[in-house]
């Protein structure tokens, strides 16, 4: 039987029960976690194996935090197999493992607790000050300048994020004070496990249609997410975007203390005056004091998102102003997010993890206004997931469109499988509708995609890669082919 999500039960969709007591992190025994490369799942074993807890784990690919993790004291494999789990008292599990994987199987078998990587993070989060960052576009970002800024404060805070801060060359850590900021993934349903003092919703936007069937559940999904802030606590919602602003409206409604943020005037805190170049700089307006916040990253989603990281380390959690804006300006960035790749032949080479429409919008803008008057802006982008390139192909398309070049790789499956008529041909098609008489080339052969953009690119150029997948080897790649041409 398959489940429908509603308005009423947005979650119908999920193998999991969120609203579940969560274990209390010293009755786990020994976990053992079932892809434990992954950004999220590597992210909960660290912080596990710096609290003390026995790990191991089993992931498809050898990928580099295998080895990290195993220096830092877990057991772990290349590939599944039943036996890997045999010594686990309580298994990790993703969203993105399924039911008939061999080691699931055995453990469910042995009658062991499965636990979601969301759930095993939140038994970690447990006795803690905890902030959980959601929102379609700009959690992670915003959750490592959280984190810097806590720093910046004088706090060790623990933190897990969806990707690397630059910084420290990690995505998670056991701190020693009693506040932990986590990312929180509404795409599967599990963000309401956390139960945060301080919540941050950067904006509320339709996307993971293939969990939550339409916009009206997403938002029920939020609101249900606005209802596990304990008492007391803080909403932190972006006064600039229609989701989040209604959002913040229905929850003051049920009585939670609000606080928004954005360059719309009547936010509580208002951005304004944001000079953009490879840096930027803002100024923001609180409570009738002004501040000046300067950031090493580009954007005006990047000034947005240390917003509310300040709105949530000042208001929520209660640290001083110049502290958190000192902290924010020493924010590198995130692997994956406007990170430089390298430069040559007069080309310099940027990768981005952006996969949505909203994403994609925000860092195609902002590269487009570093190039403007220098060069061109050529793009690289592989879709992500066969749904999302159904659902928002058009969107996706419009976001694309002010790039001078486009190449469009084919569709990045991650945990779906193909569907009939759906390839990353249908964003191709919607760049060109956008904006006609733009070059955009659909380039479905992995293998080609380097060289034809190495190609195409001319000094002066910035190239941009973009999504989620795979897409993040083309850079290098085409790096590689440019310095073998100039020497």
């Amino acid at each position: 039987m398959t489940c429908i999500p509603s308005e009423t039960d947005p979650f119908a969709a999920s193998r999991f029960d969120f609203t579940a007591p969560v274990p209390a992190a010293d009755r786990l025994g020994h976990v053992h976690f079932l892809a434990i490369g992954g950004a999220g799942m590597s992210g909960v074993a660290r912080i596990m194996l710096g609290r003390g807890l026995s790990v191991s784990g089993s992931d498809a690919k050898d990928v580099p935090v295998l080895l990290a993790l195993e220096r830092e004291g877990a057991q772990v494999w290349v590939g599944f197999d039943a036996a890997h789990q045999s010594n686990a008292d309580t298994v990790v599990m993703s969203s993105s493992i399924r039911d008939e994987n061999v080691e699931l199987l055995a453990a469910r078998g042995r009658g062991v607790p499965v636990l979601h990587r969301a759930q095993a993070l939140a038994a970690l989060m447990n006795g803690h000050r905890a902030v959980a960052v959601a929102g379609a576009n700009g959690k992670t970002t915003t959750t490592s300048m959280l984190t810097v800024a806590l720093q910046g404060a004088g706090l060790d805070p623990s933190f897990a994020v969806g990707g690397e801060l630059a910084k420290h060359g990690t995505n998670a850590h056991h701190g020693s004070d009693d506040v932990f900021v986590a990312e929180a993934d509404e795409s599967d349903g599990s963000f309401i496990v956390y139960r945060p003092e301080v919540a941050i919703v950067t904006n509320v936007q339709p996307d993971h249609l293939d969990f939550y069937l339409n916009f009206n559940v997403v938002q029920a999904a939020y609101d249900v997410f606005v209802s596990t802030i304990r008492p007391q606590g803080l909403l932190v919602t972006c006064a600039d975007d229609d989701g989040a602003v209604e959002l913040a409206r229905r929850a003051r409604a049920t009585g939670v203390r609000v606080f928004t943020y954005g360059f719309a005037p009547e936010a509580d805190l208002v951005l304004s005056d944001h000079v953009d170049g490879l840096s930027s700089t803002v100024r923001l307006t609180d409570a009738g004091e002004t501040f000046e916040l300067r950031l090493a990253v580009p954007g005006r989603h990047n000034a947005l998102n240390a917003a509310a990281a300040y709105a949530a380390a000042v208001h929520g959690l209660g640290q001083r102003p110049d502290l958190v804006l000192a902290g924010l300006a020493s924010f590198t960035g995130t692997r994956r997010r406007f990170e430089p790749k390298g430069e040559a032949g007069g080309v310099v080479v940027v990768d981005d993890y952006a996969h949505n429409a909203g994403k994609v919008t925000a860092v195609v803008e902002t590269a487009a206004g570093l190039v403007k008057g220098t060069g061109r802006l050529v793009v690289v982008f592989q879709p992500h997931l066969y749904s999302r390139t159904r659902d928002f192909a058009k969107q996706l398309g419009a976001g694309l469109s002010p790039a001078d070049v486009v190449l469009v790789m084919d569709v990045y499956a991650a945990r779906e499988d193909p569907v009939p008529g759906v390839s990353g041909a249908l964003v191709a098609d919607a760049v060109a509708l956008a904006r006609p008489g733009v070059q955009v080339h659909y380039v479905p052969s992995w293998s080609e995609v380097a060289v034809r953009a190495a190609r195409l690119v001319r000094p002066g150029d910035l190239l941009l890669t973009v999504g989620a997948g795979d897409v993040t080897m083309i850079g290098p790649e085409v790096l590689r082919l440019l310095h073998e041409d100039v020497s």
